[in-house]
């Protein structure tokens, strides 16, 4: 069954034994969006994944970063014939090196990208003409104490996100450590599969990868043992 706010928080009481006068709805909201951002940064998930498509300007090598974003998975340029190119991403010291007069009349069709500053990326060459470009990157997630009707990890993976938030609220709490120890196993053991079926099963193709199997044992028939 899928979460709402309402549920998960009721879940959260019910399983610590700790009512509202302690967890309060307030305390609850800061336990349950770490407890997300938690899982967002330890797995790369498809509910993450947004493209955003806009225009490089002639003799400008900055490019606005989107307000959600957390990080380039690759940048696609388009030139007016419909030529497609992937730009190679290098760190801000080689933009330098490489292109260490961006402002002169030396403008070329953008090769590099490079994370820049918290607000801007940047590309060398110098754009010289009006490339169409799509950024591929991680947005920043939707959290169920915004989206109260549910989200992706509250709809389809529940029992990960319920052991999350057990695990911030006993140690909100301090303990029992026990209990702790159990979420915290718990959530490692649901950590991995959500890691397999996100990273492994979903990035696989039937066809091209083949069936996932799985060794058994087998005896010998004419084995007594």
């Amino acid at each position: 069954m899928a979460y709402s706010l309402s549920d998960l928080q009721t879940d959260i009481r019910n399983y610590t034994e700790v009512g509202s006068n302690v967890f309060s709805d307030s305390v609850l909201s800061r336990i349950i969006q770490n407890a997300e951002n938690k899982i967002y940064r330890e797995v790369d998930s498809d509910q993450d994944r947004f493209y955003a498509t806009s225009n490089l300007i002639i003799g400008n090598r900055y490019v606005t970063i989107p307000s959600d974003l957390r990080l380039i998975r690759y940048v696609q340029l388009k030139d007016s014939a419909g030529n497609q190119y992937y730009l190679e991403q290098r760190d801000t010291s080689f933009m330098a090196e490489y292109y260490s007069d961006p402002g002169n009349s030396s403008v070329d069709i953008p090769k590099y990208y490079a994370n820049w500053d918290q607000d801007f990326w940047v590309v060398a060459p110098t754009p010289d003409k009006t490339y169409e470009i799509t950024l591929a990157y991680n947005k920043e997630p939707i959290s169920i104490t915004t989206d109260t009707a549910g989200t992706y990890l509250s709809n389809k993976y529940q029992d990960l996100l319920l052991y999350a938030c057990l695990v911030n609220a006993y140690g909100y709490l301090k303990g029992p450590a026990d209990m702790l120890q159990y979420y915290s196993q718990a959530y490692e053991k649901a950590l991995l599969s959500y890691a397999i079926e996100q990273q492994g099963r979903r990035r696989r193709d039937e066809y091209e990868d083949g069936v996932i199997r799985t060794v058994l044992e087998s005896k010998n028939p004419s084995s007594n043992k």
